[in-house]
């Protein structure tokens, strides 16, 4: 692992860089100055965490606070099982001793953008490591998941993290598989719970606009999967050639009605030359994908099912995702 003169450095070279050079930026969450032991669950007014050059999205529900996407955390208690401790890494703390770090609840998937001279340049790689409430949820089961192995060890189960990049409004076919637990091997001592942070090298994905991040595991209900579908990440490492390191900010998305079930209507400040529209379900298939020439765009939605889908926004400058929900007329 980097130690933290190395990451300073790093950290200094995005702001100094200016040949035609690569810079590396770093989502490493430092930039919210947390309080050790606090985290934040509601990124409004902006519908999304901004980090380095990337953008994590949260959904905050203010009447049940109740959270989707991404929280920014600083807590270290990694003893305490349950839904309770949720904003936890089980390595009690970021990347390389850090003290902030970044916790997904992604359920049905979720869509980091990457921006400014980010965007369209292969990311370096990425800290990942388990939540504290799965790793115990699949260590020893729990109300609603089971305990991975089963009573004898022997169920070969897992809990992975699926990872594609979105490059030129095309989801890319190659894709990286991260096993955050591992029970599948005929000697039961190999099995796995993952509980450090693990580098993972995402330069295979190629050039990308966002990153999709799926979870899935062995343990599914009649609800969909049992296991929490929770997962920490630090230090995203993405790359950009220093002559566009000229932060051009996407103006915010509003997307109106949400939830909705016939049309929704998108409305920027303002156009951006090449700008193209993408719709996607939350498994991050394609549904549309097209450019559009005016500050306000109508779509219709009546023939979605119902479910999670986002709106992503890409222009020469970077890109945007939002979330919208299609119920039931």
């Amino acid at each position: 692992m980097r130690n933290q003169t190395i990451s300073a450095i790093l950290i200094l070279i995005q702001f100094v860089c200016s040949s035609p050079a690569v810079c590396q930026f770093i989502s490493d969450f430092e930039n919210f100055g947390l309080l050790p032991d606090t985290y934040l669950n509601n990124s409004a007014p902006e519908p999304a965490f901004i980090s380095g050059r990337a953008m994590f999205p949260n959904d905050y529900n203010p009447q049940f606070d109740a959270w989707l996407g991404w929280a920014i955390s600083s807590v270290t208690d990694n003893q305490t099982p349950g839904f309770l401790n949720q904003h936890s890494s089980i390595a009690g703390s970021g990347s390389n001793g850090s003290p902030t770090y970044a916790v997904a609840y992604i359920p049905s998937g979720t869509v980091v953008s990457l921006t400014g001279a980010a965007a369209g340049q292969p990311c370096e790689g990425v800290y990942l490591t388990n939540s504290t409430y799965a790793y115990y949820s699949m260590l020893d089961g729990d109300a609603f998941a089971k305990q991975f192995g089963g009573a004898s060890g022997n169920d070969p189960d897992y809990f992975r993290l699926t990872i594609k990049a979105w490059s030129g409004g095309l989801l890319n076919a190659d894709t990286i598989d991260v096993y955050l637990a591992d029970y599948r091997f005929e000697d039961n001592s190999e099995d796995y719970i993952l509980d450090e942070w693990t580098w993972v090298d995402l330069s295979p994905l190629g050039p990308a606009d966002s990153l999709l991040f799926v979870l899935s595991s062995t343990d599914v209900g009649v609800f969909g999967m049992n296991t929490p579908a929770y997962f920490c990440l630090d230090n995203l490492t993405t790359a950009g050639t220093a002559s566009n390191v000229k932060d051009v900010s996407m103006p915010p998305l509003d997307v109106f009605p949400n939830p909705a079930s016939e049309f929704i209507t998108l409305t920027l400040p303002a156009i951006i030359q090449k700008t193209t529209l993408i719709l996607s379900d939350a498994n991050g298939e394609i549904i549309r994908h097209t450019p559009i020439h005016s500050a306000t765009h109508r779509i219709d939605i009546s023939a979605l099912p119902p479910g999670i889908y986002f709106i992503t926004i890409q222009t020469i400058s970077g890109s945007r995702s939002a979330r919208f929900i299609k119920h039931e007329p």
